[in-house]
């Protein structure tokens, strides 16, 4: 039953992928914008609405920790499968400055939080 479960919740999920990839798409060409606008508003948007929820619901309930860790797991989690299955398609070109600056910022700010 469990794996009827977790195969139907899959085929639900990329249904759902593919039909707010077409929505947004359809939203871009109706409002005249770029898709890549729709994309970074519209689209984080939902896509960060469940973690959105679970912190919000996690921090009324005084488990501000869980609260926490659900925003740096989601963010960290967001950054490396979306980098990693993109290297995995198509080489990335990465600048100097992400590797001297933006990448020990980030894990900089991920220690801070955590402590």
């Amino acid at each position: 039953m469990a794996i009827l479960l977790l195969v139907l919740g899959g085929v639900l999920l990329m249904g759902g992928a593919e039909f707010l990839v077409r929505g947004a798409s359809k939203l871009a060409v109706s409002a005249g914008l770029s898709p890549l606008v729709i994309g970074l508003t519209v689209v984080a948007y939902g896509t960060s609405m469940p973690e959105t929820a679970v912190s919000v619901v996690s921090a009324y309930k005084g488990s501000s920790e869980l609260a926490l860790a659900n925003v740096l797991g989601s963010n960290v989690c967001n950054v490396l499968l979306v980098l990693g299955a993109s290297a995995l398609i198509a080489p990335l070109i990465v600048s100097e400055q992400l590797i001297r600056l933006d990448v020990p910022v980030m894990i900089g700010i991920t220690i801070l939080a955590y402590l």
